[in-house]
This record gives C-alpha cells, structure tokens and sequence, in this order.
C-alpha cells in the first residue's frame, strides 16, 4: 500500500520535532505495509469523517483515508 500526504499534513509534520516525526512515519510504514499490527490504536470516524480512520501515535492523531490501495 502507498502513503500519499496532503500538503496541510506535509507542513503540520514539518512543525513537529524530528522524534515525533521519526515515530510518526515510522507507524505510518507499519500501517502501509499491514495494518493489523496497529489495529488497537486505530478507530473508525464517525459524522462527517465517516469513512476516515484515526490512528493513535503517542499524543498525536493521524486521520486517514484508504482509497483503493493508496492511505491519504
């Protein structure tokens, strides 16, 4: 599965300090590469982000989109 970033998600990543970034895209490969692995920090959106998911990394929260085999 591949990784595509919005650019609001690019310059919010930017702002972070490099071990919070580090631990993000290093979750965000496990997650690409089998998500069953982070199922337990993971959570269905519900309202008008229904269809998104929400992935827990430390004091963060990475909301998500699959599209046929690409995560936005």
């Amino acid at each position: 599965m591949k990784i595509k970033f919005l650019n609001i998600a690019k310059k919010e990543l930017a702002k972070l300090n490099k071990n919070s970034q580090i631990l993000i895209k290093e979750k965000l490969l496990i997650l690409a590469e089998n998500g069953e692995k982070l199922s337990n920090n993971i959570k269905p959106l519900k309202g008008k982000y229904k269809g998104k998911f929400r992935l827990r990394v430390g004091d963060y929260r990475i909301i998500y989109e699959k599209r046929e085999n690409i995560l936005f």
